[in-house]
């Protein structure tokens, strides 16, 4: 505008323009190319789910605003998944909040638990929204970086020890891990929280992957440990596990310190949202093991039919013990510059990915990595692999 020199934008957030899922998904569209770059899948979820849904509108439940820490169902059924899968017990009606999907539960318990200055560790590469929220906090981001190793990404526990500071307020973990497809492992978890314990920090844990783990991997939330459930706040969401990823419904479980702080920024967020799917996400958690089961072995399926199709496409491939995201090395195909690599792509294979550098803080660190969903019906997988072996 004439007249005016100073920026629109905050400052915090000028770093983060528009992010990466929206300009490769345009590219997909613009080339009509395969979108595998950003994570939702092509098909919807249970019927039954849907039918949920649709039942709940019809009956006006959910179609005014739904109480401000979500409808008591979906609270309870949260706790009582909590409780059977982790044996983790919480009071659906002080230590449950549901939130507009896991993104919104990341921005207000990170606006809610950190003060200007104060120092979040988040696990590198990190999901974009991460280092918007932090910003958007006033807190400073302090990267550690999961390195690949014997084919898989791996947490340098000195590494972490050492970035810990008089200043630090909080770890933010993500596991299963996206990118990466790291599942972090009980030992992990468990030297974490000893740091935590010693420290006095707080973890906030994007567990939104939690059923989506492979082979002998095994998904154990930190607040599960010895020490962790008063110090923890656990994410979780519907979209991943039960294919809605539209619906935007998550949540959080904490003690009711925990979710009351985070309540206090929630409310001038979204204040409320997603009422007549709460119903339907309720249901959603009750459905049975067979579900999860099934849902498993599906993706194990598609996630072997991409990694092996990469592979002689001639990637290096590390193959994910969890999520629905493959990362890739392009350098044997003669490549380095994975934003490059990425724009050319739809042109030159008619496939869209991910260029891993985009989660880094330290850009050369991800240069080489390209991420691929693949939460894809098999067909279009087979399709993304017969094109890709023209590299």
């Amino acid at each position: 505008m004439a007249g005016m020199t100073r920026p629109l934008l905050n400052r915090r957030l000028a770093e983060f323009g528009t992010t990466i899922f929206a300009e490769m998904s345009a590219l997909a569209v613009r080339t009509g190319a395969i979108n595998l770059g950003q994570g939702f899948p092509d098909t919807d979820g249970p019927e039954e789910i849907r039918e949920a849904a649709v039942r709940a509108l019809r009956d006006g439940r959910g179609n005014q605003y739904p109480p401000g820490p979500g409808v008591p169902e979906l609270r309870t059924a949260v706790a009582e998944h909590q409780l059977k899968r982790y044996g983790l017990a919480h009071d659906p009606d002080t230590e449950v909040l549901v939130t507009a999907g896991a993104t919104e539960a990341i921005a207000a318990s990170l606006l809610a638990l950190l003060e200007p200055g104060d120092e979040v560790i988040a696990l590198e590469p990190y999901y974009d929204s991460y280092a918007a929220c932090i910003a958007m906090a006033g807190g400073t981001r302090v990267p550690v970086t999961l390195r690949p190793y014997d084919g898989a990404y791996r947490l340098d526990l000195d590494e972490l020890r050492a970035a810990v500071t008089d200043r630090t307020r909080l770890i933010l973990l993500n596991t299963p891990h996206n990118p990466t497809g790291t599942v972090l492992t009980r030992a992990e978890l468990t030297a974490i929280a000893e740091l935590a314990q010693e420290r006095d920090l707080l973890v906030v844990t994007d567990e939104v992957y939690e059923h989506l783990v492979f082979d002998d991997a095994e998904h154990v939330p930190i607040a599960s440990l010895p020490g962790m459930r008063e110090r923890t706040v656990t994410i979780g969401s519907a979209g991943k596990t039960f294919s809605f990823t539209g619906w935007k419904v998550g949540w959080i479980t904490a003690t009711p310190a925990l979710t009351n702080a985070v309540r206090s920024a929630k409310q001038f967020l979204t204040y409320v949202s997603s009422g007549p799917f709460q119903y339907a996400v309720a249901e959603a958690l009750r459905l049975p093991d067979t579900y999860f089961d099934d849902l498993r072995a599906d993706l194990l399926a598609k996630r072997d039919l991409l990694s092996d199709g990469l592979a002689q496409a001639g990637f290096e491939v590390y193959r994910p013990a969890g999520t629905y995201f493959v990362t890739t090395d392009i350098r044997p195909l003669g490549e380095s510059d994975g934003f490059a690599f990425c724009r050319a792509l739809p042109e030159r294979a008619g496939v869209v990915a991910i260029p891993n550098a985009v989660f880094y803080d330290h850009r050369e660190a991800g240069e080489p990595f390209v991420r691929f969903a693949f939460c894809k019906q098999r067909h279009v997988l087979e399709d993304a692999v017969a094109r890709l072996k023209r590299l």
